[in-house]
C-alpha cells in the first residue's frame, strides 16, 4: 500500500481571472478544463489532468490538497486505517469532485487541513511523443516548470501533526526543527524518497505558507527570477539555499496572495534513515542557510 506522491493542490483566489492569466503566462501552467468557478492546470511533464486548481473564493489560501496513490484498494487500506483512528473519511466516486479527478477519500488532520488520497485521474498526456520525445517541448511560456513538488502548512501542534501522517498514512520524518524545550518548531516529511513532500511550521491551524513547483536545477531559478522580473511579479526571497532538505529556492507571490516557491536540489532518503534535528539557535541557518537569520516576515506572512 503506497501513497506516491503529491498530486494536486486547491487554491482560493478571489479574481479567477487574473489568477487563471498569471498561471498561465507566468508560471506557464496548461489548462485542462474550467466550469463556473474554477479553472484546472497541470505542468507539462505531468500526465494527470490538473495538479493546481483555482477556486474563485471571497479570500485566497488552501481548500485541500491531494497526494497520489499506486492502487485502487490503497483508498480503501487508508480509509479503513483512518476510520479505525476515529478519523472521519468522505468518498469521492471518479468525477464526482471534478470532471478527470478520480476516485478519492477525504479527511482533515489535526490541524483542520483537508487532505485527500486520490487514485485514477484521468490521464491526458505530457506535451512529447511516447516514441523518440526531444526532452523537453517547444513553445512553453512563462517560467514552464515541469511538475509541482511539495507544500507547506502552519499548525498550532506540529507535532501531532507529524505523528499523524507517520502513523496513520506512513509518511517518514526526514528533517525538524526543535526548540530549546523540546517543542517540535518545523518539521518535513516524505513518500516519495526525496527530501519532502510535505513540511509543516509552527502557526495557526489550517494555515498555508505555500506550494512548490519543481524546476531541473539552480539556472532554472535564475530563469524563474528573470521571468518574474519581466512580469512585474516581485521576488519575496531571491534564488537561494535551504540548510533544512539542502534545496535551493525562489519565492514570490501570485497576485491574489498565494506564496509559490520554485525548488531543486535536495537528497534521496532510503527506508529506516535517522531524521535529521536543527535547533533553535540555528533556525535560520535551517530555513536560510546562506543568510544565517530568521526571517520573520518569511515564517508569519501566510493564508
Amino acid at each position: 500500500m503506497t501513497i506516491l506522491r503529491l498530486s494536486h493542490v486547491e487554491l482560493r483566489v478571489p479574481d479567477l481571472e487574473l489568477a487563471t492569466a498569471y498561471y498561465s503566462e507566468v508560471i506557464g501552467m496548461i489548462e485542462t478544463g474550467r466550469d463556473s468557478a474554477r479553472v484546472f492546470f497541470k505542468c507539462w511533464d505531468e500526465h494527470q489532468h490538473h495538479s493546481v486548481v483555482l477556486t474563485m473564493e471571497p479570500t485566497h489560501g488552501l481548500n485541500h490538497f491531494g497526494f497520489k496513490v499506486t492502487e485502487a484498494d490503497d483508498l480503501d487500506h487508508y480509509q479503513e486505517r483512518l476510520e479505525a483512528a476515529g478519523v472521519a473519511v468522505r468518498r469521492y466516486a471518479a468525477d464526482e469532485w471534478a470532471p478527470g479527478h478520480g476516485t478519492s477519500i477525504r479527511f482533515a488532520l489535526p490541524s483542520g487541513h483537508e487532505m485527500e488520497l486520490v487514485y485514477g485521474m484521468q490521464q491526458v498526456g505530457n506535451l512529447l511523443p511516447q516514441t523518440n520525445p526531444p526532452p523537453r517541448p517547444m513553445g512553453l511560456v512563462g517560467i514552464a516548470p515541469p511538475r509541482v513538488d511539495h507544500l507547506f502548512l502552519t499548525a498550532e501542534e506540529v507535532d501531532t501533526n507529524t505523528r499523524f501522517l507517520v502513523e496513520h498514512l506512513d509518511f517518514r520524518l526526514t528533517e525538524q526543527i526543535v526548540g530549546d524545550d523540546g517543542f517540535q518548531i518545523a518539521s518535513w516529511l516524505e513518500v516519495s524518497h526525496r527530501s519532502h513532500d510535505i513540511a509543516f511550521i509552527t502557526g495557526p491551524n489550517q494555515g498555508f505558507h505555500h506550494f512548490a513547483f519543481w524546476v531541473d536545477g539552480w539556472n532554472d531559478l535564475r530563469n524563474a527570477a528573470d521571468a518574474c522580473v519581466y512580469h512585474g511579479v516581485n521576488i519575496e526571497m531571491n534564488p537561494t539555499r535551504h540548510g533544512v532538505t539542502r534545496g535551493q529556492c525562489l519565492y514570490f507571490f501570485d497576485p491574489v496572495g498565494n506564496r509559490n516557491e520554485m525548488f531543486t536540489g535536495g537528497y534521496w532518503v532510503d527506508p529506516g534513515s535517522e531524521p535529521i534535528t536543527w535547533t533553535e539557535a540555528e533556525m535560520g541557518r535551517a530555513m536560510f542557510y546562506y543568510d544565517g537569520v530568521v526571517n520573520q516576515q518569511f515564517l508569519t506572512v501566510h493564508s
